[in-house]
């Protein structure tokens, strides 16, 4: 089995609430870190903006990190679009679904990505993955399970004979105690910058601004956002 270089990992980065908090983790923890984004034909593009601007915005309020963050990738996977509608890709509303799941699930979405940024990773020598999938706060999806993506990394190990891992580092707790790791990695001073670049509502809604962030306020998104600032503001769990 091929062996990666442990101390460099590759960040799936898409500009939200907690792949922002995920790349404030692999910059305290690795000697190197790289993001890899995905477009999928969003119906927006607010998270792909919101990228560049928190990679510059954490380079600039932390020169120890600044130092660790290379090179960032966008990659296409708009195959995914083509599959069938979802409100992530299509003007459908944001309900929930026959099967139990919201209209924003993107069947295969995250296993896609995985695989995408573990053939990135195999060719930049990133040892480590590290993504803000969670299954404590979160919106039902099954490909946010860690069953899935210990299946997952171990098809990426297998497949391409390499010793890949994956961290989650958000996968156990609640979207409160997400802001307190962000608080604990760089203090208030990470809590706000995450607060006003990151992007997390379904809507690509910029105009509005709340105290939790921008967003229409009404998508699951921004709800799971919205409890999560509240409860750690008052010192609590997530509803």
């Amino acid at each position: 089995m091929r062996k990666l270089d442990p101390t460099r990992a590759l960040v799936l980065f898409s500009g939200g609430q907690d792949s922002s908090i995920s790349l404030a983790w692999a910059l305290s923890r690795y000697a190197h870190v790289e993001t890899i984004g995905f477009h999928y034909g969003q119906r927006h593009a607010a998270e792909l903006g919101a990228r560049l601007t928190v990679r510059k915005e954490i380079a600039k309020a932390f020169p120890n990190w600044a130092g660790k963050l290379g090179d960032d990738a966008i990659v296409s996977a708009v195959g995914l679009k083509d599959l069938g509608e979802s409100a992530m890709t299509h003007e459908t509303a944001i309900v929930m679904g026959e099967d139990g799941l919201p209209t924003t699930f993107v069947p295969g979405r995250n296993l896609v990505f995985l695989s995408l940024a573990g053939g990135l990773a195999y060719r930049r020598n990133l040892g480590a993955l590290v993504a803000g999938m969670c299954e404590t706060d979160y919106s039902g999806y099954p490909d946010c399970r860690e069953p899935a993506l210990d299946a997952q990394l171990e098809a990426l190990r297998l497949g391409m004979d390499s010793d890949f891992a994956l961290e989650t580092p958000l996968m156990h707790i609640d979207k409160a105690d997400s802001w307190r790791l962000a608080e604990k990695l760089g203090g208030e001073k990470l809590v706000a910058l995450i607060n006003e670049h990151s992007h997390t509502c379904y809507r690509g809604e910029r105009g509005a601004r709340h105290d939790w962030g921008y967003g229409c306020g009404e998508c699951p998104a921004c709800d799971l956002r919205a409890k999560g600032w509240t409860a750690y503001r008052a010192g609590g769990a997530s509803a």
